[in-house]
């Protein structure tokens, strides 16, 4: 099965929603754990009990783990693998991008079979150019496993690059989005939704269409930001059933205590259910 088919079928059962476990230091301290690699996995772990068995899709944000260098990668490394093995689908939010072997390196890292990092799938930047993505596109399309790719993102920074639009009338974001759509097009004629992915902010007022993509979107900026499910339905028109809306900080709030995390999450998934084949 591909990525989108895998998580388009989870998301029946557990709905449409991306958990993210984000522990900034802020966060670890209002959960009463120190602000080192024992603290991060005494967090990682409580999250893990309380998102494996009831998200569709978590995502891990790598720096907050990386931050703790050798240490906290290999608590990343177990969080990942638990994850994996309580049933949900994870997401390395490591946003890498590089060329030629360099990318290749990253590709395995995060998507080959026998990494210690092995994720169902990753984040990348796109903007040394789509082509450069080509191993990690690749080593996906291989394994079956997802690639989310950075397209319009709702920082001020970015708009204004993603917003240029060239002669073709098309912006840098619109175009990041059918280069992919491209590479997707041979699993719609199939019937299927592809390993290839986007993330477009839910925030935005003017995102690119992503009816022809064919694959998983996910979508930062609800909940503590701001965007709705109305708002997620407006960004996502064309590809509702592969829309995942990311909440990290407004179910994390929640914690420490796993059962209030697992209702924070339930509680969330209401507005975002899966949709039927």
């Amino acid at each position: 099965m591909t990525f989108g088919e895998r998580l388009r079928d989870l998301a029946a059962e557990r709905g449409r929603l991306c958990v993210g476990i984000d522990p900034h230091p802020e966060l670890l301290e209002s959960w009463g754990l120190r602000d080192d690699a024992a603290g991060l996995a005494e967090f990682s772990r409580i999250c893990v009990a309380a998102f494996g068995g009831t998200a569709a899709l978590v995502k891990p944000q790598v720096a907050f783990y990386e931050r703790f260098g050798s240490a906290g990668f290999a608590v990343l490394e177990e969080t990942i693998a638990a994850l994996r093995t309580a049933g949900c689908l994870v997401v390395a939010d490591a946003k890498r991008g590089d060329i030629g072997s360099t990318m290749a390196g990253y590709a395995r890292a995060w998507l080959a079979d026998g990494s210690p990092l092995l994720s169902d799938a990753v984040t990348v930047s796109p903007y040394l150019g789509v082509g450069a993505l080509r191993p990690v596109l690749e080593l996906a399309e291989e394994t079956g496993r997802g690639v989310f790719v950075l397209a319009a993102t709702s920082n001020p920074e970015a708009v204004e690059l993603q917003s240029i639009t060239g002669a073709d009338g098309r912006t840098l974001a619109q175009r990041v989005v059918d280069e992919l759509a491209g590479y997707n097009a041979a699993h719609g004629s199939q019937g299927r939704a592809g390993n290839l992915g986007v993330v477009v902010g839910a925030t935005l007022g003017a995102p690119p269409s992503l009816a022809e993509l064919n694959g998983p979107v996910l979508l930062p900026g609800v909940g503590a930001q701001g965007a709705t499910a109305v708002d997620v339905d407006r960004v996502a028109a064309g590809v509702a059933g592969l829309a995942f809306p990311n909440i990290s900080r407004a179910i994390l709030t929640a914690g420490p205590e796993v059962a209030d995390l697992r209702k924070a999450v339930a509680d969330a998934a209401v507005d975002f259910p899966g949709l039927p084949r």
